[in-house]
């Protein structure tokens, strides 16, 4: 099992915190030291059942300054999103588990974190 987190982030934490108390075998990867590729965020979004939009904080300043609100969100703007997660991963929705069995979710509240476990 691998867990993307912001350390800064509550709910990284939080999500940390339930797996280490059920005690799951996982691995922490801090995604803005260590940001996913696209092909790593395409496979993300498939097993998610998701698309970059919906994984994408559009609150964040950088989301601002690119105009991120106005983007596209049809099948031909898929990889300008992609692209813009991988270049400025402070955009991807936090944290995001993908299970050894392959089920992956983005994990904001504690049913969702159990949900994988």
């Amino acid at each position: 099992m691998e867990i993307w987190v912001n350390p800064a982030c509550s709910k990284c934490r939080s999500a940390v915190s339930l797996l280490d108390e059920a005690g799951a075998q996982y691995t922490v990867r801090r995604y803005l030291e260590d940001p996913p590729t696209p092909a790593e965020l395409t496979e993300v979004l498939e097993r998610l059942g998701l698309e970059p939009w919906d994984i994408a904080r559009t609150a964040e300043p950088i989301a601002k300054e690119l105009g991120l609100k106005t983007w596209g969100r049809t099948p031909a703007d898929r990889s300008r999103w992609i692209d813009a997660l991988a270049e400025h991963p402070k955009l991807i929705q936090r944290p995001i588990i993908t299970a050894d069995d392959g089920t992956t979710v983005v994990a904001r509240d504690p049913e969702t974190v159990r949900s994988v476990l």
